[in-house]
């Protein structure tokens, strides 16, 4: 059996999310779209349940986080690219999204982060394995 990974966050309008990720070029699976959630594709196994606020509350007793004041999670993703870090986050601003944090650059990783509709925070980077310092 192939291990998969399903991230769930909560999102305030579902629709909207789905637009902005659609706009960022992202996918969805069908099978595991309702009026509820929808199953954002991020990998071939990697996947990220958007789910309507009301609808999350019932996976859990917890309070749900509000992300646009506080952080539970940060999702990282990495591309191919430097060139397609600045893409992303070129796009993410077009589409209603918010940089957030400077650029990191360590050379052998480039990194820029943004904020979704819903505060949740992600992070895009491109990284050259081969040029990962060893240590001391």
């Amino acid at each position: 059996m192939i291990t998969k990974i399903f991230l769930n966050l909560p999102v305030k309008d579902l629709n909207r999310s789905i637009e902005f990720f659609t706009q960022l070029g992202f996918s969805f699976n069908p099978q595991f779209t309702n009026e509820k959630g929808t199953c954002l594709i991020i990998a071939e196994n990697i996947n990220v349940m958007l789910l309507a606020e009301e609808f999350y509350k019932t996976f859990t007793n917890k309070q749900v986080c509000d992300a646009n004041t506080t952080s539970e999670v940060i999702i990282a993703i990495s591309v191919e690219t430097r060139e397609k870090v600045n893409e992303i986050i070129e796009n993410v601003v077009k589409v209603g999204g918010a940089e957030y944090m400077d650029t990191k650059d360590y050379g052998w990783m480039y990194q820029k982060m943004f904020l979704d509709p819903d505060g949740h925070h992600w992070e895009v980077f491109f990284m050259d394995e081969s040029q990962i310092p060893t240590g001391n």
